[in-house]
């Protein structure tokens, strides 16, 4: 198989390759190379396979699991079998809710995914926050494991900025968030002269 998976073997036929029978391990095998899987993730993170969606969640979450992005930047879906390129118009996931547990340096900014999957804003769930050049609107995200982000919704955004505050760092006042005793910058209120 090159250039493409072959429109049979579809979203059911791979998610059928992540199946372990009982007594089977891991492949120890390298997966094959496939090229394009035509699977897209759009900016909502809604999911599609030959530009119709996927509409069954567990399908969506299954796929989610075995999702990466390699240092160059590309998206892989990787089976027991096979590997294959995602095209992902954004992240791959979507912040959808924000829960706040304490306050001031110690709270924990708990995010919930688009896929049910929970993380907590720290050190290895960094928040960052980049600046449309087109637009100028702000682009916010959290990491939610290794190379793969979550981008917020306008809603989530809003609200944490709602918990924003200012703190002095180095030579410049920045607004930004704590959690878990980390300082995640929402922007610079520093003078721009």
């Amino acid at each position: 198989m090159t250039g493409s998976v072959p429109e049979t073997l579809g979203p059911d036929g791979l998610a059928g390759q992540l199946e372990v029978k009982p007594g089977q391990g891991p492949s120890r095998r390298v997966p094959q190379d496939c090229g394009d899987f035509q699977i897209h993730i759009a900016r909502n993170g809604s999911w599609f396979y030959l530009n119709s969606p996927i509409t069954r969640p567990a399908l969506v979450k299954l796929f989610s699991s075995v999702l990466s992005r390699d240092e160059d930047g590309i998206y892989w879906l990787t089976t027991p079998v096979e590997r294959g390129r995602v095209t992902v118009e954004d992240a791959p996931f979507t912040a959808v809710e924000l829960d706040v547990e304490g306050e001031g340096q110690t709270q924990a900014l708990i995010f919930r995914t688009n896929l049910d999957e929970n993380v907590t804003a720290g050190e290895d769930h960094p928040l960052r926050v980049m600046t449309n050049e087109a637009t100028g609107e702000p682009n916010p995200y959290i990491l939610i494991r290794q190379n793969l982000e979550a981008r917020l919704t306008r809603s989530v955004f809003y609200q944490l900025v709602e918990l924003g505050m200012e703190e002095r760092v180095g030579h410049e006042t920045l607004f930004g968030v704590w959690s878990k005793n980390k300082f995640f910058p929402l922007g610079s209120l520093s003078d721009k002269s």
